[in-house]
């Protein structure tokens, strides 16, 4: 249940006669309502008041739901000594005037809210224009944003043609404007409402609203226990909230717990037979002389040995800590292909392609189909492309064919085997992301640098155990992406 919804349900009990018990010493509605008819009659007699045309009877068909016995239906324009709204014109402006020209979206929560934009109106324009207000005078929203209300408190104001007014005789204030927040008024509203562009409320609909009306003494039990609910109607919407913004978080921060514990040697257990990560390190270095030697690869600087202040996290005994541009070839220079040697069919891959945190193609385009222009670089099948323009936004995947790419796509190889579906869960892993974005260089296009990513550290498991992850991943994941949905 909502806040919301809880607030309705409260007031929906409220207003029949649900939420208090009823007392026979506070009398009837029955017994109120004749002493408002009294005291209306009286201000007739006296002058003070127009003689109003009756209105017609409340039919069983308009009661919307039972109401207690002490209890009785009534229409508000039987309760009140004037019904009306504000002007269907524009009044004369003055930006030095001393009075306000008010709207429906004036009123908020009770309040009158007089904002910097309120237009003012001088004296002679008030006097041509102000209604007869008081203490007992409730003004109510009946165009466009239907249902917001305020008490008038002496306020120096004119009303629009979106403002209702109403001036009750004898009846808690609090209880009618708890009945105006309910979802009965809104219901009768949305039946009454005359809906063009925007939704109106007319006067006749307003006069003409059944009110459930109980004794006097219980109206203010009534607000009473209403108020005395609402700290913890409070402390509800805020754990609501809290729980809410919980679970929006859960299923990306579990994605990302998942990534990390990968990364930590936590998701798998660790088994002898898969040998190390030591092992794995040596036959990379070894491929990586043979290349060499064979004239494919480009004998590179040593990069710094990993002190132990630098190593982030600990792994497990059978992993190694590397630096990626030890085991993959980021930072071998990437093949080009002029604009002239492009091909129609070949697969054509920009940023715009790539579906952010997922790494998922969203449209695969080909070269007949956009326009080339430049060098772009080569990339192969089985090759990370890591996209080193905005980094935060994890645009990595493994190539499953050959293509094309701008050069803000880095196409690299894992050596030794190296499972690449491994490395692109690292890639994405909660680590990588604030080592990476916390050093990247450009404001509006912000990019990461090739020595940042050759001298990252990575955990390296041994391959089998490297397979096993990627498999409990691939497993666990899209629950996660379930959880989103």
């Amino acid at each position: 249940m909502t806040p919301q919804e809880l607030k309705n349900s409260i007031l929906q009990l409220a207003i029949a006669g649900k939420l208090v018990e009823q007392r026979a010493e506070e009398g009837t509605a029955e017994e109120l309502f004749a002493q408002i008819q009294a005291e209306k009659q009286r201000l007739v007699a006296e002058g003070k008041l127009k003689k109003q045309k009756p209105l017609p009877e409340i039919t069983e068909e308009e009661k919307p739901f039972d109401i207690p016995e002490s209890w009785k239906w009534v229409r508000l324009g039987e309760v009140v000594t004037v019904l009306g709204d504000g002007i269907h014109g524009t009044p004369q402006y003055s930006t030095d005037g001393n009075y306000y020209f008010i709207n429906g979206n004036n009123l908020s929560s009770g309040k009158i809210a007089l904002k910097p934009n309120t237009k003012k109106v001088d004296e002679t324009e008030y006097d041509k224009y102000k209604v007869e207000m008081n203490e007992q005078t409730i003004l109510v929203s009946i165009n466009g944003t239907i249902g917001n209300y305020a008490f008038y408190n002496q306020e120096p104001i004119i009303l629009g043609k979106s403002a209702c007014y109403f001036s009750l005789i004898a009846i808690d204030k609090q209880y009618i404007c708890k009945c105006i927040t309910s979802p009965y008024f809104f219901s009768f509203v949305n039946e009454q409402s005359t809906k063009t562009t925007i939704s109106n409320v007319s006067l006749k609909s307003m006069r003409m609203l059944p009110i459930p009306l109980p004794p006097l003494a219980e109206q203010k039990r009534i607000v009473a226990k209403i108020e005395q609910l609402l700290p913890y109607i409070d402390r509800y919407e805020k754990a609501w909230s809290r729980l809410q913004e919980f679970n929006k978080r859960f299923p990306s921060d579990m994605q990302k717990s998942l990534l990390q514990y990968a990364i930590e040697g936590k998701l798998v257990e660790q088994r002898a037979e898969e040998g190390t990560a030591e092992e794995l390190f040596a036959q990379i270095q070894a491929e990586k002389q043979r290349l060499v030697a064979e004239g494919k690869l480009k004998k590179q600087k040593p990069l710094l040995e990993i002190t132990e202040e630098e190593k982030p996290f600990d792994i497990p005994e059978s992993w190694k800590w590397v630096r990626l541009g030890e085991v993959t070839s980021y930072n071998q220079q990437k093949e080009k292909i002029s604009a002239q040697d492009i091909t129609d069919e070949m697969w054509s891959l920009d940023l715009e392609d790539i579906e952010k945190e997922s790494g998922r193609i969203i449209k695969r385009c080909y070269a007949k189909e956009r326009e080339i222009k430049g060098d772009k670089v080569k990339f192969y099948s089985n090759q990370i492309l890591y996209s080193k323009l905005r980094p935060y936004l994890k645009k990595i995947l493994v190539a499953d064919t050959e293509g094309i790419c701008s050069s803000e796509i880095v196409p690299f190889y894992a050596y030794g085997k190296i499972e690449p579906e491994f490395m692109v869960y690292f890639l994405k892993s909660p680590f990588v992301d604030f080592t990476i974005n916390s050093v990247t260089y450009g404001v509006k296009m912000p990019r990461v640098g090739t020595e940042t990513m050759i001298n990252l550290l990575f955990p390296l498991p041994p391959l089998a155990e490297q397979k096993r992850i990627v498999a409990r991943l691939e497993e666990l994941l899209p629950l996660c992406d379930r959880l989103k949905k």
